[in-house]
Order: structure tokens, then sequence, then C-alpha cells
């Protein structure tokens, strides 16, 4: 009986230890923000879709070995570096954007970097980014792209 006893103890100990480390996991590649191509679908609550005469889609990316955020916000370049903390908190400094006037182009740039100075906390899920203020609604919304 003491046998069947220890076995079943040590069975138990080998069970939580392998739920325990199931549960001090990683990031998945999933839900992490660096390293991806995050294109503007929201801002303000507002869609967002590209103009026709703009050069590219709005976007940006945040590097992880130097901590460097670049992208496009719809006729200028920007640059800036950026700061994540424990529970989502992300923070954007030192931001600075190319000067090109692009008056054909109808996008609101200002509003879409503004975003980076209000950010304070953000969220994932599917490939789906939020950068957010407080607890309210997102400041903007982005959607990860994959290039093949």
């Amino acid at each position: 009986m003491k046998t069947k006893t220890a076995f079943l103890a040590l069975l138990a100990l080998v069970i939580m230890g392998c739920n325990a480390t199931k549960n001090v996991t990683t990031e998945s590649s999933e839900n992490t923000i660096t390293e991806k191509y995050w294109k503007l679908t929201l801002l303000d609550g507002k869609k967002v879709t590209m103009a026709a005469n703009q050069e590219r889609e709005i976007f940006f990316t945040l590097k992880t070995d130097s901590n460097k955020v670049t992208g496009f916000s719809g006729c200028n370049t920007f640059s800036g570096e950026y700061t994540i903390e424990d529970g989502n908190r992300i923070r954007f400094k030192n931001m600075a954007v190319t000067m090109m006037a692009c008056p054909d182009v109808a996008v609101n740039e200002g509003s879409f970097l503004e975003v980076f100075e209000l950010t304070d906390n953000y969220t994932i899920v599917n490939d789906v980014l939020s950068l957010n203020i407080g607890r309210r609604a997102p400041l903007a919304v982005f959607e990860a792209v994959y290039m093949n």
C-alpha cells in the first residue's frame, strides 16, 4: 500500500510540474508586437483605406535589437524609440518625421502621429494590435502583414 501511495504522490508531482512549466511560457509569435509589419486599419474608430495616389499604406515596425520604431504615415516616414514594460505597457519617444508636402494625399498624418505620443499600452489578439491610452477605446488598430 505504501508503494502505491508513493507512486501516486510521485505521479501527482510530475503532473503538477508539467502544468507549472506550461503556464510559464513566453509570448507566442502570434502575440509578439516586435519584428512585424503593422498596417493601420482603424484610426480614432474610423476605417482607414489607402488613397489611390498614396505612395504606400500607413504602417510601422518595432525592431527588437535596437528598440527603434520606423514607419510611414501617409506622406512622410517617421522613426523613433520605444520601450516595453510588464503589463503590455509601451512608450514611444524621440519621434522624428520627414517634412515632405503631399497636398494631393488626403491623410491626416497629425492624428496618426499623435497616437505615438498618447499611447501607453497595447493589446494583441490574433495578429490585431490596438494601441491604447488608459482603458479607453483604442487610439489606432493595426493588423500584422506577413511578407512571403
